[in-house]
């Protein structure tokens, strides 16, 4: 299983490396139809990192770029509401118009019933998919302060060439330091398609598996990212084939051996609001399915795969259980899709408490 450094000998429990944008929100409206926004932070490596600070009392940080403006301070600001270090952030020069870097930008509308969620992004440029290898000091980061876990994902590393190697750059410091390595592939085609497409997914995403712990992904982003494909399979995913989820591990596993844990969200889209919702992780060979929360009532649904990586981490670093831990993360991805923003709002306590079975009857 994981082999975690100490804790007293690191500085912090866990560091994300990712972009973080500026969320723009209309609410209960819809984005071309809107007058006003509501801004929050979110990014898919980012969420993780916050959500172990704030609902799990972790000590986490973030490596992410800037441009130094009013815009990236504004984010910094949301991020330092969230508790996360921002000692790494790098700041870079401002031209008075984004001409050579900005900051990210992601227009989402939440949806409502038969109308599904639209996420807009607007990022081209921007600060952190310029940084280079060699931007970030990894061996001071890794050997001399210390760090127990690193998270990054499939979103950042298709930002840009550069963002792709300087995520083979940090797992590679991480692993050399013995920092546990988690990876949420996050496939997104529209991402991919100016630079290569789900081919150059595939090129990018096999060599940065070959270093990773912890690999976290839907039933997409396996068959598009790394080559394996779920035999049997049907739409409902919570009531899927299990056996066809094995064999596709199991073949994963197989091809890299350095795969200690597998996790994926299960989720059975009945309207944008109702969905069922579950999670399974694959480790020793063995499978483990959480509980199932069918018919989950959600209010905003981005972020909730996040906030599940988030509560399987903190349950691996806790308890080393798999069935413990893909618990947590189901239950934290569930009670993060049931408040507004890409970020949890939820505690361990209530997360604990819905583990346990615990209902939605008002608390006074």
């Amino acid at each position: 299983m994981i082999q975690l450094r100490p804790k007293n000998e690191c500085m912090f429990d866990q560091i994300s490396l990712g972009e973080v944008m500026l969320r723009l929100d209309p609410g209960e409206g819809r984005i071309k139809t809107a007058r006003q926004f509501r801004a929050w932070e979110g990014g898919g490596e980012y969420n993780v990192a916050r959500g172990l600070r704030r609902c799990f009392g972790y000590k986490t940080a973030i490596l992410t770029a800037f441009a130094d403006n009013e815009i990236g301070r504004l984010i910094e600001d949301f991020i330092l509401q969230g508790g996360v270090d921002t000692s790494f952030i790098k700041w870079l020069p401002y031209d008075g118009i984004g001409r050579t870097t900005r900051n990210g930008l992601n227009f989402t509308e939440r949806g409502h019933g038969v109308r599904g969620a639209v996420g807009v992004s607007d990022r081209g440029n921007s600060a952190i998919s310029q940084m280079k290898p060699g931007d970030f000091d990894f061996d001071y980061l890794f050997g001399t302060l210390g760090v127990r876990w690193l998270h990054t994902g499939g979103i950042f590393a298709a930002l840009s060439e550069n963002s792709a190697a300087v995520t083979i750059e940090a797992v590679k410091a991480a692993k050399k330091y013995g920092t546990v390595v988690s990876y949420d592939l996050n496939y997104r085609p529209s991402m991919w398609k100016s630079i290569g497409g789900q081919e150059k997914a595939q090129t990018v995403n096999k060599e940065i598996a070959k270093y990773i712990d912890v690999m976290i992904g839907n039933e997409e982003d396996f068959t598009a990212c790394l080559g394996f494909e779920i035999e049997g399979n049907d739409e409902n995913l919570v009531a899927l084939n299990l056996d066809g989820y094995k064999k596709m591990m199991a073949k994963a596993a197989k091809a890299y051996p350095n795969f200690k844990v597998m996790a994926t969200t299960l989720r059975s889209v009945k309207t944008a609001t109702v969905n069922d919702w579950a999670a399974m992780c694959w480790a020793n060979g063995e499978i483990y399915f959480s509980k199932k929360y069918d018919g989950l009532e959600i209010m905003d649904r981005v972020g909730g795969g996040d906030s599940f990586a988030s509560g399987l981490i903190f349950g691996l670093m806790e308890t080393a259980d798999p069935q413990v831990a893909v618990n947590y993360g189901a239950a934290h991805g569930a009670l993060a899709m049931t408040t507004p923003g890409d970020t949890s709002m939820a505690s361990r306590k209530e997360v604990e408490a819905l583990m346990g079975g615990a209902g939605a009857r008002v608390q006074r």
